[in-house]
């Protein structure tokens, strides 16, 4: 009797990483940053259990906000959340617009 290993559809993922309608999402704001003159450079980060996607303000700087995804989260308070440069949780929630909106109302700011 041989052993078959599981589709690869039924396995779990070795690595977290965002979708491409969530990268869409998360890079529109991005766009708007940069042209206000907020945010200058990023990096993204697949990890076992979190995928980030880290602003800077300088390349050679501690990232000003994490984007972060924890789909282990999902049932409990929300897969996504935006992560301030102290660690402090801005935003949590299920609705990646929704949570992105706490990172908007300063862009809002920047432009008045």
């Amino acid at each position: 009797m041989s052993y078959q290993s599981p589709s690869p559809s039924f396995a779990a993922p070795d690595q977290v990483a965002f979708h491409r309608t969530e990268l869409g999402v998360i890079l529109s704001l991005y766009g708007r940053m940069v042209a206000a003159g907020e945010w200058r450079d990023y990096g993204i980060s697949s990890l076992r259990e979190v995928a980030v996607f880290s602003v800077f303000r300088r390349t050679a700087e501690h990232p000003l906000y994490r984007i972060e995804k924890r789909p282990k989260l999902r049932c409990k308070q929300g897969q996504y959340a935006v992560i301030g440069m102290d660690g402090q949780i801005l935003k949590r929630g299920a609705d990646l617009r929704q949570v992105l909106r706490v990172l908007e109302r300063k862009l809002i700011r920047a432009v008045e």
